[in-house]
């Protein structure tokens, strides 16, 4: 880094030795980039007008100068207006003549214009910037200014300007003019409605009275200004008069009111043809722009449009054409609201301001805001004139502008131009300056004022309206105003409410937030609007979207203010509502309605429920607080709303009828409709709660007239019962009651014996006696709903009976006796039967009136049947009938419907059928069961419930003396097996009719064979055959009950003998054999039977077999045809003896593997498992020792064989299995064995055996370590090598360990002896075993797994220990077959079939690469010696023997510069790397492979040499440039400068994956080697410590080996490598980010470089220093991988192998060595040694 410069010593020597320069400007330059930032119209005369303004000018006079055209004659004609016309088409402009009557030039006024960028310092004039006056070198080269007695004439010399200033006469001065000669001299005149159109608004705020405009002798335009005398404007209460930020405050406001009047000839309206429109003085030309050019594209119609009016336009501008001096005159009327500002700024503030402005901020300033009210408005030209409102457009505020003497191109957001001189603009003009912090305060304070004084001039006309209506209403007391008069004030509201409607500003919209937020916020008064009843707050108004005429006392926005967008903002925020329902209630709760308003009250509500906008809840508020005064026949009565509940339905009660209180009269509801009443919460006017109103207030005892009383006045009962009459059949049946029981005993009726009853009144129809009252002037009522009421059409019954049946006097009695018999009644009564009331109906049900067949005695119609001969048979009462029986005839169907019975009940021939057979009378109970058969359906017996017959009828089979009901007997002879009744023979084709069922229920069977199961083989087969005929019947629940009820019969096992013998022939000898097999029978449950005869579990279980239809019961009800395993292992725990001894030991162990293969099952019933576990019934043998043997623990081969095995059961607790033979044979005359078959040895171990080896601890005694561990390699490698080839047969399951684990975690070590001690430990007692071995396994922390064993170990015992390590619970031929393997050779092994192709092939690859290497490394050294040879002799290097391991011979010690000049292979480095161990040709420590690339290597490891451990793959990203040519030197400064770049260049690997293609490239200073990059396709797995860890796709691939499977096998390993990593980085002060760890099975590389990203490779780590670091030392790995980052850090200045690849490697470890030793020695405590 260079040396820091001080850079105020060098100032300070710059300017006192330095010579002066003056700073040069380009002034023409500078003013046309000035200019460029005026872009607005006609700039150049607004600054001449505005100075003019600022020297208190009145008038200005502006003269345009032209020259004829060279081309076009002028006219012939001397006419003014053909001259005129030929001016404007062709003259053009030479100059410009500006002048104004103001103050003179002062010495400082032509001193400062000479000056740009100075402007005006008195802070009450408007400029600021001091660049105004040169926008005249816009439009003219050399301008010339006269003022008073002097002019200066500006002239150009090159890019610089000069002036010139001359001295007047006195008769020659004049007033202040700008001469300004154009620079363009073919420009012609300019637009001129445009030109005075910016001249009429130049007049607005400025001081100037009168504005000229000439073109050559012709003034062309003329506009004057006159102001009234202005009046005080008082500042109403409640105004915040001090800005929000507190820098200014309104002392006063006046008013002044404006008149403008514009004078012009028609010349300034017509528009002169030309080729190029006129451009002057800064003016745009008016073209057609994109208007015009889109609207080509238009529509048919719109385009039609715009012809129609550039025609009409072409014939005006034709008219005006002709003449041209026509004069024309407009006025137009103004006020302004100016306020006096007086400012607050403090010195901070004020210096801050004049700093930015160069003038400081004035004492007072004035805020003037111009506008119009509506009066004015009216009074102007501008909405009469078409020309008038072109002129005054700029004027006339519809669009409001910001004035800063002129208008800019700020728009307010209101109806209201702002002017204040004191407002700062931007430089160009156009625009408020909102930028700086101190102009953005002084500007948007400015604004609020203006707010302010918008709301004073909006609070201002309000009062003038105010004024104005309390003026023409005259009437203090009248809240409302009358319609007529508020129409006269509303033109004047609607006109101020679109002057005070805000929009956003335009190009700064904050500009209408500063003036609106002042206008809302600075008074907490509301503001004041129109509404119905005057100028009021806003927050009292309201909004009535509807008709609300019925509330005239709630203050309304009328309707045509409601449209404004002032009115929809104060609605958007909530300060005008809409009218509430609050609102409505408050009105109401004050006044009472009359009947006009009540009307539209309710057309108003029943609207807003139509449109769902009033709830019910609201509704019913009005309703509640509704009064209303209703006049009728000069008679006022009150309907107070909340009383009603109902409304008239014309069409149900007529309009004229009295109505209850609480019903709305008709007059107010006829416009309604049934949802509007409905929506009040009204119901309509019932027909029957009316009538029981007329009726509780009949008989004077109400409100009700007497001409009104239904008791007293036939002519109103009469129209209630015509109303009544016309509803009665829309009427429910409980109305039609009620309205029956309120009129019953009322006297309703007109008769002609008065009003009567209903139930005493006759229809005129009844004239059997005259005596009657019968109804009288009741025209259309109906006669069903008299009839309903009670009025008779038939004399009472009891009348008939004592006037018609009665006997006549003694005298008529001897001579006649009785006027009528029966026969003659039933007649009568049939002819009237329909108009018979229903009382007189029952009466006649009652009386026995008929007598029956053979006797004189009456009966009751009901008790009678009809006179038919069976009937006779059956014994029944018929009834007397004389002659033929006519069923069908008037007669006959009233006596049928008086209840005479046509056939007997089913219950009567039941009883019919029971007497008979008790009275032994056969014939009658045969005749009445064939009459029940035959007549079954036209009787409609068969509807009959059988179930309530409780009385027996049905006769029985064998015994029809008995009988039965239809449940308690069936037709199936087989239900008689378990003791149910047989109906007879013969009616078993009708059983149906009886509803007698074939069998009975299941439930009823199941019941009975539980109450009584069979007690013989027969009857069990037969009930169990009845019952399996049954069984799609029998459900689940019955099959729970069958199968745990004693219901299966079997024979003691003693008498089985017995009772399978056949039954004696004669009944004596069965009667006796059946009493014999009841005392030898036993009753068990189906589901512990089993059907068949048993095999080898007959005598263990209970079979039975009762055949084929019985056992298919049987199989329902839970037997089966063979114990399950379940059942088995059950009776197997219980009676493990008796069950052994029945089958035999190979019978009983083929059920132990049946029990092991059903385990699945079994330990789900856990009660089961605990009883086996108990349990003594696993077989297991002993060895018993021959009486020779020793016993004292000693294994003697010469008794093998002499042992005796037996078996025994035991309980599994006691027993071992036999997972290793070596014990076993030791210590098999202390153990219970279990048999050694994989099934049985499952199932003990579940039921709780041990595993012989986790009964036997081992003790092992290691010797010390041989010297000498050539052998021990040699076996590591061929254990290494073999056992691929044992492990590939095995299933993953029988696997415990793997090839890949045997390749990385296994180590052989020789040591000089190993001893064993066993120890059997069996139910307390232990038996111990000692002898020598060869070979033991032995876990620790520090080595993990290594195989100890001595020079001659026995493969067999090296075998033995191995396939423990290698499978899950080995059998004994597996070590056989793994110490064939190990002992046979490859080609051996090949023959046998065994596939070691790869092996060999791998051994033949290791032998080539070693040849080549060797070659490679030959050719090296030749290289090197001739470079030597050729370079330069040199001092001897020092001796180095002393040196540390890395140190190099011009170490600090040394007298010589250490050489920094690029080195071969053969220099330091390579010196370095032997003794690191790293050196490209050395061999590596012993037992380790750091450096191989392949497992043939890996196999000769000792025979060959290791590759180029690093990978650069990535020659295509560039490096950090050297410093010098290749071969060149270079400084010790330059090269650590560049070696710290290579290192702070590295950097993280931007993905999550690397793929690359391998690579090999020639080196090309040297012939000896080429640099070969293997590819790479790694992907993160994750992270250790911080550093990303990449895992190669092959590997996944090839072993299938999840991802997070090998991070978490290999996670104390990564950490161990990402420690090591973190060491070497802070080595280097490397980024930890800039580290990578990977994995591969077979790569090359030890590390490699990715676009300056390191990464190092886990698999030469694990295999080369994890071994090492676990015991402690940390040097090795430390070393070894900061020489590698040092390699891969020379990478980012070199991809290739070279020379100044090197240097560069060497140069990090010399820098760095002291580092390296020093972390070492930190971490393990030990140096580099």
């Amino acid at each position: 880094m260079g040396s820091r410069v001080d850079y105020d010593a060098l100032r300070a020597q710059a300017m006192n030795s330095g010579s002066d320069e003056a700073v040069t400007v380009n002034t023409r330059a500078l003013i046309d980039k000035v200019l460029a930032r005026y872009p607005g119209e006609w700039t150049t005369l607004r600054e001449l007008i505005q100075n003019a303004a600022d020297a208190s000018a009145s008038k200005v006079i502006i003269k345009i100068e032209t020259t004829p055209s060279a081309t076009i004659p002028a006219p012939q004609s001397d006419e003014a207006s053909s001259r005129l016309k030929h001016v404007l088409s062709h003259h053009t402009v030479n100059k410009w003549v500006v002048e104004n009557d103001g103050e003179k030039f002062r010495p400082q006024d032509w001193a400062r214009l000479k000056k740009i960028a100075e402007g005006n310092p008195d802070e009450t004039k408007i400029g600021a910037f001091g660049v105004g006056f040169y926008s005249v070198f816009d439009t003219s080269e050399e301008p010339l200014v006269s003022s008073g007695s002097e002019a200066l004439a500006f002239y150009w010399r090159g890019d610089t300007l000069f002036t010139r200033r001359v001295q007047l006469n006195s008769d020659e001065a004049n007033n202040t003019t700008f001469v300004l000669p154009m620079r363009d001299t073919t420009s012609h005149v300019p637009h001129l409605m445009s030109l005075c159109q910016f001249l009429t608004s130049s007049l607005t705020f400025v001081g100037l009275t009168t504005v000229e405009l000439w073109i050559d002798e012709w003034k062309v335009f003329d506009v004057r200004k006159v102001a009234a005398p202005s009046s005080d404007v008082e500042i109403p209460r409640g105004i915040n008069k001090t800005s929000e930020t507190g820098l200014m405050r309104i002392s006063s406001l006046i008013r002044e009111s404006i008149q403008m009047e514009a004078h012009w000839i028609r010349a300034v309206e017509w528009k002169p043809t030309r080729r190029i429109d006129t451009v002057g003085l800064n003016s745009e030309p008016p073209g057609k722009g994109l208007r015009s050019f889109f609207s080509k594209f238009t529509t048919g119609s719109v385009n039609q449009a715009a012809e129609k009016a550039i025609l009409e336009e072409r014939a005006r501008q034709n008219e005006l054409a002709d003449d041209l001096l026509g004069e024309s005159r407009a006025t137009t009327f103004l006020h302004v609201i100016k306020a006096s500002v007086k400012t607050l700024a403090d010195r901070r503030f004020s210096a801050e301001l004049e700093r930015a402005t160069k003038k400081p901020p004035p004492k007072v300033t004035t805020v003037s805001l111009l506008t119009a009210s509506y009066n004015e408005h009216e009074a102007s030209d501008v909405g009469k004139n078409t020309t008038a409102a072109a002129l005054f457009e700029s004027v006339v505020p519809s669009t409001g502008r910001i004035f800063i003497g002129f208008p800019t191109k700020q728009t307010t957001g209101f109806g209201a131009h702002i002017s204040t001189p004191s407002v700062i603009p931007t430089v160009e003009r156009e625009s408020i300056d909102l930028n700086s912090p101190s102009i953005k305060r002084w500007n948007s304070d400015l604004l609020r004022v203006a707010g302010v004084v918008a709301r004073i001039t909006w609070i201002s006309q309000m009062r003038e309206i105010h004024l104005k209506l309390s003026i023409d209403i005259r009437d203090p007391k009248r809240s409302n105003i009358p319609q007529n008069i508020l129409a006269t004030a509303l033109p004047q509201a609607q006109f101020l409410h679109q002057n005070f409607t805000w929009k956003a500003s335009t190009p700064l919209s904050a500009v209408t937030k500063f003036i609106e937020d002042s206008f809302w916020t600075c008074t907490k008064d509301p503001i004041e609007v129109l509404s119905s009843r005057g100028v009021i707050p806003v927050t009292e108004v309201r909004i009535a979207k509807e008709d609300l005429t019925f509330i005239e006392d709630l203050p309304i926005i009328p309707d045509l203010l409601v449209k404004t967008k002032l009115v929809e903002f104060l609605i958007e925020v909530g300060m005008i509502t809409e009218v509430s329902v609050s609102d409505i209630i408050g009105v109401l709760e004050q006044k009472t309605l009359d009947a006009e308003q009540l009307q539209r009250l309710l057309g108003w509500m029943a609207r807003m429920a139509r449109a769902g906008t009033l709830d019910k809840h609201s509704m019913q508020s009005i309703i509640n607080v509704a009064v209303a005064n209703d006049e009728v026949n000069g008679c006022s009565k009150v309907i107070v709303l909340s009383q009603i509940k109902t409304f008239l339905n014309p069409d149900r009660i007529s309009p004229d009828m009295p109505l209850p209180p609480t019903t709305m009269p008709f007059k107010f509801t006829k416009t309604l409709s049934k949802f509007d009443t409905e929506s009040f919460g009204w119901d309509a006017l019932q027909v029957i709660p009316w009538l029981r109103w007329v009726v509780e207030n009949a008989g004077g005892r109400r409100e009700l007239p007497i001409e009104e009383d239904i008791t007293s006045h036939s002519s109103f009962a009469s129209a209630v019962m015509r109303v009544l009459s016309k509803q009665w059949d829309g009427l429910s049946g409980s109305s039609k009651t009620t309205a029956v029981q309120l009129l019953a005993n009322q006297t309703v009726m007109p008769t002609k014996t008065g009003m009567k009853k209903p139930t005493e009144t006759y229809f005129p129809s009844v004239k059997l006696f005259d005596d009657l009252p019968v109804l009288v002037s009741i025209p259309n009522v109906k006669e069903k709903f008299l009839a309903a009421l009670g009025v008779r059409k038939t004399i009472e019954i009891s009348i008939v009976f004592e006037r018609l049946m009665a006997p006549m006097s003694y005298e008529e009695k001897a001579e006649a006796g009785p006027k009528w018999s029966h026969v003659d009644l039933i007649k009568y009564l049939a002819s009237v039967w329909n108009d018979v009331p229903e009382v007189d109906k029952q009466r006649i049900r009652d009386t026995p009136i008929c007598p029956a067949e053979n006797t004189s005695q009456p009966y009751r119609i009901s008790e009678l049947y009809e006179p038919k001969e069976a009937l006779r048979r059956l014994g029944l009462p018929v009834v007397q009938w004389p002659g033929a029986y006519n069923s069908v005839n008037k007669e006959g169907k009233l006596l049928r419907s008086l209840g005479l019975q046509e056939a007997p009940h089913h219950s009567k021939i039941i009883e019919i059928v029971h007497s008979a057979s008790k009275g032994n009378n056969g014939t009658l109970r045969d005749f009445a069961l064939r009459y029940f058969i035959e007549n079954y359906q036209a009787n409609k017996y068969d509807v009959a419930s059988v179930e309530k017959i409780t009385t027996p009828y049905l006769p029985l089979q064998n015994d029809d003396t008995k009988l039965a009901v239809p449940n308690e007997c069936f037709t199936n002879e087989k239900a008689t097996i378990l003791g149910f009744k047989l109906l007879r023979q013969d009616l078993h084709h009708h059983a149906d009719k009886f509803r007698v069922q074939s069998d009975p229920s299941v439930d009823e069977c199941i019941a009975r064979l539980l109450k009584s199961p069979p007690r013989t083989k027969r009857a069990a087969r037969d009930m169990f055959g009845y019952l399996a005929s049954r069984i799609a019947l029998i459900t689940n629940q019955h099959v729970q009950t069958l199968s745990q009820a004693n219901i299966v019969p079997v024979p003691d096992r003693s008498s089985a003998s017995e009772i399978s013998q056949s039954e004696g022939p004669t009944a004596l000898e069965k009667s006796s054999a059946r009493t014999e097999r009841t005392r030898q029978i036993r009753h068990l449950p189906p589901r512990i039977c089993f059907l068949g005869d048993g095999g080898e579990y007959a005598e263990v279980f209970d079979f039975v077999d009762f055949g084929p239809e019985a056992n298919l019961f049987l199989l329902r009800c839970g037997s089966k045809n063979e114990p399950t395993t379940p059942e088995i292992a059950y009776i197997l725990t219980q009676q493990p003896a008796k069950f052994f001894g029945v089958l035999g030991m190979s019978k009983y162990l083929e059920t132990l593997v049946r029990i092991s293969r059903a385990w699945k099952t079994i330990k789900n019933d856990k009660k089961l498992v605990e009883g086996m576990r108990r349990a003594s019934f696993l077989l297991a043998s002993k060895e018993i020792p021959h009486r020779h043997s020793a016993l004292d623990g000693k294994y003697d081969e010469k008794e093998e064989g002499q042992s005796v095995k037996t078996w025994q059961l035991a309980p599994a607790g006691h027993i071992v299995i036999v997972d290793d033979v070596i014990n076993y044979q030791i210590f098999k005359h202390n153990l219970l064995a279990a048999p050694q078959e994989e099934a049985l040895e499952e199932l003990y171990l579940r039921l709780g055996a041990s595993d012989l080896g986790s009964l036997v601890e081992e003790q092992h005694t290691i010797g010390k370590l041989r010297t000498d561990q050539t052998n021990a390699l040699k076996l590591q490698d061929l254990i290494k090598e073999r056992s691929r080839l044992y492990l590939h047969d095995y299933l993953s399951d029988a696997i415990k360990r793997d090839a890949q684990w045997v390749q990385q975690n296994l180590t052989v070590q020789a040591v000089q002896s190993i001893a064993l001690r066993k120890t059997l430990t069996v139910r307390g007692l232990d038996t111990v075993h000692s002898e020598s071995k060869t070979a033991t396994l032995h876990q620790s922390r520090s080595q993990g797994w290594v195989l100890y064993v001595t020079d001659n170990y026995d493969m067999w015992q090296v075998s033995q220990v191995l396939v423990h390590l290698l499978l899950n619970r080995p059998k004994p031929r597996e070590a056989i077959v793994l110490q064939m393997i190990l002992r046979s050779d490859l080609l051996n092994l090949r023959s046998m079939g065994y596939n070691v192709e790869r092996i060999l092939r791998q051994k033949e690859e290791a032998r080539i690469a070693h040849e080549m290497r060797q070659r490679q490394l030959e050719q090296e050294e030749r290289a090197m010696r001739m470079r030597e040879a050729a370079s330069p002799p040199h001092e001897p290097e020092t001796d180095d023997q002393g040196l540390m391991p890395g140190m190099f011979p011009t170490s600090a010690g040394s007298r010589e510069q250490p050489r920094t000049e690029p080195r071969g292979p053969g220099g330091i480095f390579a010196d370095l790397g032997k003794r690191f161990g790293l050196e490209l040709g050395a061999k590596t420590q012993a037992g380790t492979s750091g450096t191989q690339i392949s497992n043939a290597q890996h196999t000769a490891m000792e025979d060959e040499e290791p590759p180029p451990y690093s990978l650069s793959n990535t020659p295509k990203v560039p490096r950090l440039p050297s410093p010098k040519p290749p071969g060149g030197s270079m400084s010790p400064h330059e090269l650590s400068s560049l070696l710290t770049r290579a290192i702070k260049s590295s950097r993280p690997h931007g993905s999550s994956s690397l793929i690359s293609e391998p690579e090999v490239h020639q080196v090309q200073e040297t012939h000896s080697y080429c640099d070969a990059k293997p590819g790479t396709d790694i992907y993160q797995i994750g992270t250790a410590k911080g550093i990303r860890v990449f895992l190669d796709k092959e590997v996944q691939r090839a072993s299938q080996i999840a991802t997070r499977d090998f991070m978490v096998s290999n996670e104390p390993d990564l950490q161990h490598f990402a420690s090591v990593l973190l060491d070497c980085a802070a080595i280097y002060e490397l980024p930890k980010g800039a580290m990578h760890i990977f994995y591969d099975e077979t790569g090359p590389a030890i590390a490699f470089n990715r676009a300056q990203s390191l990464f190092f490779n886990f698999r030469f780590f694990r295999n080369d220093h994890l071994a090492a670091l676990n015991q402690g030392n940390r040097t090795t790995a430390i070393t070894f991988w900061a020489v590698v980052f040092a390699h891969e850090l020379a990478h980012n200045l070199e991809a290739d192998h070279n020379s100044n690849f090197h240097s560069y490697s060497e140069g990090l470890i010399v820098e760095h060595l002291l580092r390296i030793a020093a972390t070492a020695k930190e971490r393990t405590g030990r140096g580099l040694i």
